[in-house]
Protein backbone atom coordinates (compact mmCIF):
# COMPACT_ATOMS: atom_id res chain seq x y z
CA UNK A 1 0.00 0.00 0.00
CA UNK A 2 1.26 3.57 0.97
CA UNK A 3 3.24 2.93 3.43
CA UNK A 4 1.22 4.85 6.20
CA UNK A 5 0.51 3.37 9.76
CA UNK A 6 -2.52 6.15 10.60
CA UNK A 7 -4.53 3.71 9.20
CA UNK A 8 -7.90 1.78 10.59
CA UNK A 9 -8.46 -1.65 8.05
CA UNK A 10 -11.66 -3.23 7.74
CA UNK A 11 -12.05 -6.75 5.10
CA UNK A 12 -15.64 -8.13 4.22
CA UNK A 13 -15.62 -11.46 5.57
CA UNK A 14 -15.89 -12.56 1.62
CA UNK A 15 -13.34 -10.24 0.32
CA UNK A 16 -10.73 -12.04 2.71
CA UNK A 17 -11.90 -15.09 1.67
CA UNK A 18 -10.52 -14.39 -1.77
CA UNK A 19 -6.89 -14.23 -0.85
CA UNK A 20 -4.80 -17.51 -0.78
CA UNK A 21 -3.21 -16.79 2.51
CA UNK A 22 -5.52 -14.62 5.28
CA UNK A 23 -2.86 -15.11 8.03
CA UNK A 24 -0.19 -13.72 5.85
CA UNK A 25 -2.50 -10.80 4.53
CA UNK A 26 -2.90 -10.11 8.02
CA UNK A 27 0.63 -10.04 9.37
CA UNK A 28 1.17 -8.07 6.81
CA UNK A 29 -1.07 -5.68 6.79
CA UNK A 30 -0.19 -4.93 10.75
CA UNK A 31 2.71 -3.33 9.41
CA UNK A 32 1.19 -0.32 7.61
CA UNK A 33 -2.11 -0.47 9.82
CA UNK A 34 -2.93 0.86 13.39
CA UNK A 35 -6.03 -1.47 13.56
CA UNK A 36 -7.27 -4.28 11.23
CA UNK A 37 -10.44 -6.55 11.57
CA UNK A 38 -13.23 -8.19 9.74
CA UNK A 39 -16.60 -7.52 9.31
CA UNK A 40 -20.10 -9.96 8.01
CA UNK A 41 -23.62 -10.00 7.60
CA UNK A 42 -22.86 -13.36 8.86
CA UNK A 43 -23.17 -14.70 12.62
CA UNK A 44 -20.50 -14.09 14.76
CA UNK A 45 -19.73 -17.35 15.10
CA UNK A 46 -18.87 -17.93 11.25
CA UNK A 47 -15.96 -15.01 11.33
CA UNK A 48 -14.73 -16.24 14.67
CA UNK A 49 -14.45 -20.06 12.59
CA UNK A 50 -12.63 -18.56 9.95
CA UNK A 51 -10.26 -16.15 11.88
CA UNK A 52 -9.24 -18.85 14.56
CA UNK A 53 -8.67 -21.54 11.54
CA UNK A 54 -6.76 -19.11 9.80
CA UNK A 55 -4.73 -18.06 13.13
CA UNK A 56 -5.72 -14.25 12.64
CA UNK A 57 -5.46 -11.88 15.55
CA UNK A 58 -7.97 -9.02 14.72
CA UNK A 59 -8.92 -5.69 17.08
CA UNK A 60 -12.19 -5.73 15.96
CA UNK A 61 -15.39 -7.74 14.17
CA UNK A 62 -18.57 -7.12 13.54
CA UNK A 63 -20.45 -8.99 16.06
CA UNK A 64 -24.29 -9.92 15.89
CA UNK A 65 -24.31 -6.61 14.31
CA UNK A 66 -24.59 -5.61 10.48
CA UNK A 67 -21.73 -4.56 7.98
CA UNK A 68 -22.55 -0.79 8.29
CA UNK A 69 -23.54 -0.39 11.95
CA UNK A 70 -20.01 -2.44 12.81
CA UNK A 71 -17.98 -0.23 10.30
CA UNK A 72 -19.66 2.99 12.11
CA UNK A 73 -18.61 1.79 15.61
CA UNK A 74 -15.42 0.70 14.35
CA UNK A 75 -15.02 4.41 13.21
CA UNK A 76 -16.27 5.84 16.84
CA UNK A 77 -13.97 3.67 18.87
CA UNK A 78 -10.58 3.72 16.53
CA UNK A 79 -9.70 7.38 15.86
CA UNK A 80 -7.20 6.70 12.81
CA UNK A 81 -6.46 9.28 9.84
CA UNK A 82 -8.13 6.50 7.45
CA UNK A 83 -10.38 4.21 7.15
CA UNK A 84 -10.11 1.30 4.15
CA UNK A 85 -12.66 -0.69 3.96
CA UNK A 86 -11.51 -3.88 1.35
CA UNK A 87 -14.23 -5.75 -0.55
CA UNK A 88 -15.60 -7.67 -2.79
CA UNK A 89 -18.71 -6.39 -4.05
CA UNK A 90 -20.19 -3.23 -5.65
CA UNK A 91 -22.63 -3.62 -2.29
CA UNK A 92 -19.25 -2.72 -0.20
CA UNK A 93 -18.40 0.17 -2.16
CA UNK A 94 -22.08 1.42 -2.04
CA UNK A 95 -21.87 0.64 1.69
CA UNK A 96 -18.43 2.15 2.59
CA UNK A 97 -19.59 5.16 0.78
CA UNK A 98 -22.64 5.52 2.73
CA UNK A 99 -20.65 5.62 5.87
CA UNK A 100 -17.44 7.31 5.49
CA UNK A 101 -14.91 4.30 4.84
CA UNK A 102 -12.41 4.67 1.28
CA UNK A 103 -13.01 1.80 -0.76
CA UNK A 104 -10.69 -0.64 -2.28
CA UNK A 105 -11.70 -3.52 -4.02
CA UNK A 106 -10.00 -6.86 -2.87
CA UNK A 107 -8.11 -7.48 -5.99
CA UNK A 108 -6.60 -3.88 -6.42
CA UNK A 109 -5.52 -4.05 -2.71
CA UNK A 110 -3.60 -7.65 -3.44
CA UNK A 111 -2.32 -5.93 -6.20
CA UNK A 112 -1.17 -3.04 -4.41
CA UNK A 113 0.39 -5.32 -1.43
CA UNK A 114 1.22 -8.02 -3.01
CA UNK A 115 -1.15 -10.52 -2.05
CA UNK A 116 -1.88 -13.78 -3.71
CA UNK A 117 -5.67 -14.30 -4.43
CA UNK A 118 -6.94 -17.81 -4.14
CA UNK A 119 -7.79 -17.61 -7.84
CA UNK A 120 -4.19 -17.11 -8.89
CA UNK A 121 -3.48 -20.14 -6.66
CA UNK A 122 -6.21 -22.48 -7.73
CA UNK A 123 -5.35 -21.67 -11.72
CA UNK A 124 -1.85 -22.53 -11.04
CA UNK A 125 -2.90 -25.64 -9.38
CA UNK A 126 -5.09 -26.72 -12.50
CA UNK A 127 -2.46 -26.13 -14.13
CA UNK A 128 0.16 -28.43 -12.73
CA UNK A 129 -2.39 -31.05 -12.80
CA UNK A 130 -3.17 -30.93 -16.65
CA UNK A 131 0.44 -31.34 -17.04
CA UNK A 132 0.90 -34.74 -15.40
CA UNK A 133 -0.69 -36.93 -17.83
CA UNK A 134 1.98 -39.98 -16.70
CA UNK A 135 -0.31 -40.89 -13.99
CA UNK A 136 -2.20 -44.45 -14.59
Amino acid sequence: MNGESDMTLAFELEALKEVASPERVFEDARGWTEYIGVVSEKPTYVVTNFTRKNRIRQDFFSGPRGKAESLEGVKDQFETERYVYIGASEEDEQLADEVGWEYLAVEDAAEAADWVLATSVDDEDDDAEQVRDDWP
